[in-house]
């Protein structure tokens, strides 16, 4: 790839160390323009990779900018798959845009968005899904989403994908060789039987990896948690007690929160989307009743439901509650347990509902009540080799590829003829290349498949 050198200060601002990174075929050479080595003077590109070398940046009137460490790679075996060089200075804002300075005044150009990866991708360092692990890693604020984009940074999910394609390109292959036998109808190099076990096998398989989504986006976005309950039963309070700050407006006079408010924070490992919703009550405010229906959204979007009481429902507020959130986790949470009222006073009974007292006013019982959250998040146990999708994209493509197997099993069920069953194969291939980044299969790989397994004629 004939692509222009580019450099780019690869640190946040404000630290004790910057570094500027440089990757192009030129970069070796356009750092040995600015680069003065202390002791040997050979030129970067004749030192051995993985190597530092000290010295300082110089301008052109051959003044000082900043000591430095050169850190040398050499192509492919870099990041971007081409040579490379990581200049480690100091922090200051002055030095690192003078750098950048010289080293654009030398032939580099400043680098896009996302252009180191983009390069690792387009030189084979890494497929498409690796390179959107390495935005998830970055971005990744608890353990779960940590290990979560590094197995996929490893190729977990890759790898995967691979053995499922080598899976359907061989069929492909075979239902391919029985169209170009097509003059002897009863020639079948496809086994139809192995086919069948073969093919509902990756529905399997595919079906799987569709349902992490849900685990998977829950932990990338964090889970949401609505808390629901009258006004003045204490949910502002509730939410700066979990998010341990003072996040909401807390009051005694009733519609204080007339929006929802929202934030996160981590539990045990897990992020939690919280949102403090307005009260629930009869009013004429326009405004608050607004608010109230905001509140039913909320309530719907959450997979867990805080319902913060302080007295006895009613009955019709039970009903209300169990329709409202029948395919969620509801947590009753009886607040002001400092109170002089005995909570023994009110209670609901129901087999699949928690229950816990606290205090949101003094912080009693917030821990157990945390986890309770967790234990309803129901988040299991996950290893660096599991394989969770993350990505809405990945997810779309799963399941149109799982659509289209499903057809190809339809299709045997009612014994379809095989160009049918090809087709359908291609389709699903080409929604899993999708999510890596591969070309589409083309006739020339089906045709080398089928002479690198099988030999006809010799």
């Amino acid at each position: 790839m004939n692509n222009p050198t580019i450099c780019a200060i690869a640190t946040a601002p404000g630290g004790a160390i910057g570094i500027i990174r440089i990757s192009g075929s030129e970069a070796l050479t356009i750092a040995d323009r600015i680069f003065r080595p202390v002791g040997s003077n050979a030129p970067l590109a004749d030192r051995k990779p993985y190597t530092l070398a000290f010295g300082n940046i110089v301008n052109a009137e051959n003044e000082v900018v900043d000591e430095v460490l050169v850190s040398i790679f050499h192509a492919p075996h870099s990041y971007t798959g081409e040579n490379s060089v990581e200049i480690s200075c100091h922090g200051s804002a002055y030095i690192l845009q003078q750098v950048m300075f010289l080293l654009t005044q030398n032939g580099c150009i400043p680098a896009g968005p996302g252009e180191f990866t983009q390069r690792a991708f387009l030189n084979g360092k890494m497929d498409l899904s690796q390179a959107e692990a390495v935005a998830d890693l970055i971005s990744a604020t608890n353990k779960a989403t940590h290990d979560m984009a590094l197995s996929q940074l490893k190729g977990h999910f890759s790898n995967e994908l691979s053995d499922l394609r080598a899976h359907l390109l061989k069929l492909t292959s075979l239902l391919e060789l029985e169209l170009d036998f097509s003059d002897h109808e009863e020639l079948e190099f496809a086994d139809r039987s192995e086919l069948y076990t073969l093919a509902c096998d990756i529905h399997q398989r595919l079906a799987s990896l569709a349902r992490s989504f849900e685990v998977g986006n829950a932990l990338k976005n964090g889970i949401p948690v609505a808390i629901v309950g009258k006004t003045n039963v204490g949910k502002s309070t509730l939410l700066n007690h979990l998010l341990h700050e003072e996040k909401a407006i807390v009051s005694d006079v009733h519609g204080t929160t007339r929006d929802f408010i929202e934030d996160t924070t981590i539990i045990n490992g897990i992020q939690f989307r919280f949102v403090d919703t307005a009260g629930i009550r009869t009013t004429d405010d326009v405004v608050e009743n607004i608010g109230i229906e905001r509140t039913y959204q909320k309530l719907q979007e959450a997979k867990i439901v805080l319902w913060l009481i302080d007295q006895q429902p009613t009955e019709a507020e039970i009903e209300d509650i169990k329709e409202r959130v029948a395919d969620k986790k509801l947590i009753i949470v009886r607040n002001k347990i400092d109170k002089s009222t005995a909570h023994s006073k009110f209670n609901i009974q129901h087999s699949t509902f928690t229950t816990v007292d606290i205090s949101a006013k003094y912080g009693i019982n917030i821990p157990v009540l945390e986890q309770l959250i967790v234990e309803a998040a129901d988040i299991p146990q996950l290893s660096e080799s599991d394989i969770v999708i993350t990505s809405a994209r990945h997810y779309s493509a799963l399941l149109l590829a799982d659509e289209s197997l499903q057809r190809v099993i339809d299709s045997m069920n009612l014994g379809l003829s095989g160009d049918l069953l090809a087709e359908d194969l291609r389709i699903v291939i080409d929604h899993l290349a999708e999510i890596t980044g591969e070309e589409r299969i083309t006739p020339q790989e089906t045709l080398q498949n089928i002479f690198t397994h099988f030999c006809i004629g010799k």
